[in-house]
């Protein structure tokens, strides 16, 4: 079995684009080849800036003789038919066979499909791969019409085996497919010719070229450490830029650089920020003084001074660089520290959205939203007010506008500039937080209203101009902040209920809201109608947004392993809006069900219910009063009364206390006298007022589960 080697060399390939193009060639070409019936024992791929490289081993080389029988018209059909057929099947009427059917003769065709050599499936499948190859953006050159991310030079496509390689016959837009690539572009610029895979990697690591972007990144951070640690510094991990610089060089030379006396006042993720936005440089923090003192650049060649030369370029410019930080730098600490006054007024001017008002606006109903929340996470309501009204002003700095990614972190050197508390200028800077799954939540009191708030702000506010996330569509980020709500909330144990916060923020909200744009109205007379009712939309803003909560709340148990139908179970029952009680129910409801006696208590206490519901539905009353024991005629029923007698208080107890295991406890107790109950006593019973006492004591059964969740919607 032959192996396949394939080159795409072109010139630089953005390192953006690399690790998705490698992933399409490689799928698009073995796609292709198993449609066209070639097996293949394994493929990878692999990218430097100027080469797309795929190798396949064990590829067959043959497609199989494949024969396939097509069923036609009946011999008696119209002509017309019969000839549609033989078109389809590329046949003619003589090699066609008349068979008897169920309603007659009729025409069969049998069609055989000779095998082909895989070099010519190979051309085929990789001509179509390079003309339609999905990158994000492309281009044309020259008078051709071939498309590609950066003009293609050439194409190498062989095919290897025992007896040696031969070339794939192809050609696309004029270039010719061969077996010859080329080296680094300046350590090693000629043409060479491979034989297959193994001797390609070796020639083009001979030639200078480090065809893995794994093993390039593996290089550029162990040589980067061990020019830091010869200093006794150490450099700040970013596996983002790492994987972008793997894809900027061939052959990663790593320079490490000194930032000038003059810069290292600046903060330290000024200094990042410039040297990785800028110039792709990694940073060098000193331990013993905690500033950033130097950088990692990363050339592409070796030359004679040993960099130096290279390293000397880089220090100008970054030198530059950071000139203008240090310019933005004292710029805003002077507007800082005259209390930024300029910022505040400017951001009337910045637009947060067209319905919803500026910035300015913004900021003033975070800053009371703040306050409000303030007390409910144990925060000074003057601070946390405070924090919210300096929180967004960075956002007129002029190290914010070339840095928009340092947002916040700069309000928080401008806050203490200012002469604020900490507290305040950590909540300038944590406001925004948590971004992601994975970035950290804020903790600080203060700095968990404002976030809080903020986010809060930004879900009422879409929710108040109907500008909902829909489907996979979400411009404004509002799942992201819903779960930051959740993450907040449950990170931080924060045992509040959400309803009435939501409902008087719609309350302070919809007013400001333009009439003609807003989805809810006040009734025509001047009123306002009930924000947790349905309207005249069909569903009250408060009431729909904590549905998206817990919707939100749904995917972030399951992603910990609690099951749907446990969450559904304890959503449906009331103080729902209380988002560390709902987690606590259905973490210690998760737990009981993991028992095989909470399997089986389940299915008493649904079982309990269904006959309830259906007696009910029959009899037109409700059973919820007047059990007796008195009425009792077995053993079984005389201990189910019991048991309730002791396990209702003791639940009770524990919901009231949030003590949600001991409750589970309690409720656990009656799996054994609920399955002795059903094993022993006929509900239905045509003695009536026996019959009637039953369903009232099945009706205890019921309440006592719905004091925990509604155990009807946990299924299995």
């Amino acid at each position: 079995m032959p192996d396949l080697l394939i080159e795409l060399f072109s010139e630089e390939i953005p390192a953006r684009m690399q690790t998705r193009a490698r992933e399409d060639l490689k799928r698009l070409v073995t796609d292709g080849l198993v449609a066209a019936g070639l097996t293949y024992a394994s493929a990878g791929a692999f990218s430097t800036p100027r080469r797309l490289a795929l190798t396949i081993e064990g590829l067959t080389a043959h497609s199989p003789t494949t024969r396939e029988e097509r069923k036609g018209p009946r011999t008696d059909a119209p002509e017309k038919a019969l000839e549609g057929f033989l078109r389809g099947a590329g046949l003619t009427r003589d090699q066609l066979e008349a068979r008897d059917d169920k309603k007659g003769q009729v025409w069969f065709a049998t069609i055989t499909q000779p095998g082909r050599p895989a070099a010519d499936i190979v051309a085929e499948v990789l001509e179509t791969t390079i003309r339609t190859f999905p990158w994000p953006k492309s281009m044309r050159w020259g008078s051709g019409s071939l498309r590609w991310v950066r003009p293609l030079h050439s194409i190498l496509c062989i095919l290897s085996d025992e007896a040696g390689a031969s070339v794939v016959p192809l050609t696309v837009d004029g270039i010719t497919a061969g077996n010859t690539t080329r080296g680094h572009r300046f350590m090693a610029p000629d043409a060479f010719a491979v034989s297959g895979f193994d001797d390609y990697a070796a020639k083009l690591r001979r030639a200078r070229v480090m065809l893995d972007a794994d093993e390039r990144a593996a290089e550029i951070r162990t040589q980067a450490e061990n020019l830091a640690f010869a200093r006794g510094w150490q450099i700040v991990p970013d596996d983002a830029l790492l994987a972008e610089v793997a894809g900027l060089v061939e052959w990663p030379v790593p320079l490490m650089g000194l930032i000038e006396e003059r810069f290292l006042a600046l903060p330290p993720e000024v200094l990042q920020t410039s040297m990785k936005e800028h110039q792709k440089f990694f940073s060098a923090r000193n331990p013993s003084t905690g500033r950033i003192e130097g950088f990692v650049t990363v050339a592409n060649i070796e030359t004679p001074d040993d960099g130096a030369t290279i390293l000397s370029g880089n220090q100008r410019v970054l030198a530059a660089r950071l000139s203008d930080a240090a310019f933005f730098w004292q710029n805003d600490l002077r507007e800082a520290k005259s209390g930024m006054t300029a910022w505040a007024e400017g951001l009337s001017a910045v637009t947060f959205h067209n319905k919803l008002g500026s910035q300015a606006d913004r900021v003033e109903r975070i800053a009371a939203l703040a306050r409000e929340i303030a007390p409910l996470v144990g925060a000074d309501p003057d601070q946390a007010e405070r924090a919210a009204r300096l929180a967004k002003l960075d956002l007129r700095s002029a190290m914010v506008g070339e840095f928009p990614e340092l947002q916040g972190t700069m309000g928080r050197y401008y806050a203490l500039e200012a002469g604020e508390p900490d507290a305040v200028a950590d909540a300038a800077r944590d406001h925004y937080k948590p971004l992601g799954p994975s970035d950290a939540v804020p903790t600080a009191p203060v700095s968990v209203a404002v976030a809080l708030a903020d986010k809060i702000d930004t879900l009422t506010g879409f929710w108040a101009i109907d500008e909902k996330p829909t489907g996979s569509k979400d411009p404004f980020a509002l799942r992201r902040a819903a779960l930051g709500v959740i993450r907040l909330i449950l990170e931080n144990s924060i045992s509040t209920k959400l309803e009435p916060l939501l409902v008087d923020t719609f309350s302070q909200l919809l007013p400001q809201v333009d009439e003609r744009n807003a989805p809810w109205r006040t009734t025509a007379d001047g009123g306002r109608y009930k924000l947790l009712q349905p309207n005249h939309d069909g569903n009250a803003p408060a009431a729909d947004l904590l549905s998206f909560l817990h919707d939100r709340l749904k995917v972030y148990l399951r992603d910990q392993g609690i099951r749907h139908d446990i969450i559904d179970a304890v959503l449906a029952q009331e103080g729902n809006d209380d988002l560390v009680q709902v987690v606590s129910r259905a973490t210690a409801l998760n737990a009981m069900l993991a028992t095989e006696d909470g399997r089986n208590l389940t299915q008493g206490l649904k079982r309990a219910g269904n006959i309830l519901a259906q007696a009910e539905e029959k009899d037109g009353v409700e059973y919820s009063f007047g059990a007796d024991v008195k009425f009792a005629e077995t053993d079984q029923e005389r201990a189910l009364f019991s048991a309730l007698d002791t396990a209702e208080p003791a639940i009770k107890r524990a919901m009231a206390a949030q003590d949600f295991p001991a409750a589970m406890t309690a409720i656990a107790a009656l799996r054994t006298p609920i399955d002795a109950f059903f094993d022993a006593v006929q509900v239905n019973t045509d003695h009536q007022i026996v019959r009637r006492n039953r369903l009232n004591l099945l009706s205890r059964i019921r309440e006592a589960g719905r004091q925990i969740a509604d155990f009807t919607r946990i299924e299995g």
